[in-house]
């Protein structure tokens, strides 16, 4: 969200973000943006989620009348904006960028899934238009009666995710031998990201490679109880900007397990940072790794052979090295100006086909979003 805000802000567009208040430090230049009341997520304390805001919105919008509203969550907050954008006629276009219908069955309410997946597609059937970043997201929401679904890839800052950015200083920290190897996830350390399966991976490389380390940067409800039961793990917490760039660098391997993803930005990021990602056969990995070629992948929740083709990279150094600079190579052209252009011309057209727009006194520049 914060490339496609200052993506449009770059082409003129004047940009207003509402979100609830983190009570943490966001590494995204949001110029001041109005937060609004949250509450913590089931089972997750240090996510927090917007509470409805319509009397805000609507005298908000009343006096600066966006041209188009872009919806990035489905939550109270996200139903209040389309509640508003729908009684002032604004054109709304909104995002698929969570599986919260997987996450429910890892946090005791499995038993809503089917209502919270029927709930989303309702909810995405009031917007002019919903985008989804991948083909295979496409179809399946299409399968379900999701209607007028765009894609809108996703992007990655090359300059910051990059193989320059190893530090042998790092590496020593984490223990690193001279030539020996440091495997490495990123993202949040949760229950819907099935860490224990990147744990179980690393144990069978370690079988291959006794000084192997393995580095988990991202925090997170299991991160107190994974690291009291492993305190072979190093364990780096949340880093964002260079020092994230730095940590994704200094390793060589990435370890991403995750069943609930709709893309996953990490496996992007990591592959500039000119890493090896064994992952499963779908979302990002799916559409950006070559098998054996640019990475691992493995059947879709199939975990023997997720553990297999992680152990495989260990087996084979000469192929790793290779699949590392065919990674780093291939998601070098994937720049956030081409996904910040398409973003634009969605929302453009959102505007011009949409009846119920009017010209905004706020866009002489360009749109108001």
């Amino acid at each position: 969200m914060s490339q496609l805000v200052r993506g449009l802000r770059a082409r003129g567009h004047l940009v207003s973000v509402v979100r609830p208040d983190q009570h943490l430090q966001c590494g995204s230049d949001e110029s001041l943006p109005t937060l609004v009341r949250g509450l913590p997520l089931p089972g997750y304390k240090g996510l927090r989620f917007g509470l409805p805001c319509t009397r805000l919105l609507r005298q908000s919008w009343k006096r600066n009348r966006p041209d188009v509203i872009y919806v990035a969550t489905e939550g109270p907050l996200g139903w209040s904006a389309v509640r508003i954008a729908r009684c002032l006629g604004i054109p709304i276009v909104s995002g698929f960028h969570t599986n919260y219908h997987y996450y429910s069955q890892h946090y005791r309410l499995g038993w809503l899934q089917d209502l919270i997946f029927k709930y989303l597609c309702w909810f995405h059937n009031q917007t002019e238009r919903t985008l989804v970043p991948s083909v295979e997201l496409a179809s399946r929401l299409k399968s379900v009666g999701v209607a007028n679904i765009g894609l809108l890839e996703r992007g990655v800052d090359g300059k910051l995710f990059s193989p320059e950015r190893r530090s042998d200083e790092l590496r020593r920290k984490w223990g690193v031998r001279e030539n020996g190897l440091a495997a490495i996830y990123v993202g949040r350390v949760a229950r819907e990201k099935n860490l224990e399966l990147a744990i179980d991976a690393y144990h069978a490389m370690k079988q291959l490679d006794e000084s192997l380390k393995f580095v988990i940067v991202g925090d997170g409800p299991l991160r107190e109880p994974l690291q009291r039961s492993n305190p072979d793990l190093i364990f780096l917490g949340t880093h964002t900007g260079d020092a994230l760039a730095a940590r994704y660098a200094s390793a060589d391997i990435f370890i991403f397990p995750s069943i609930t993803e709709t893309f996953g930005n990490v496996t992007l990021e990591a592959m500039a940072s000119g890493l090896a990602v064994t992952a499963y056969d779908y979302a990002a990995a799916g559409m950006h790794i070559k098998h054996r070629q640019s990475g691992m992948l493995a059947p879709y929740d199939n975990p023997k052979a997720f553990v297999d083709s992680a152990v495989s990279l260990i087996r084979e150094p000469t192929a790793l090295l290779a699949m590392r600079r065919r990674a780093r190579e291939h998601v070098s052209s994937f720049d956030w100006p081409r996904i910040v252009d398409r973003f634009e011309m969605l929302l453009m057209s959102a505007r011009s086909s949409s009846r119920k727009a009017s010209p905004s006194s706020m866009a002489e520049q360009g749109l108001a979003v």
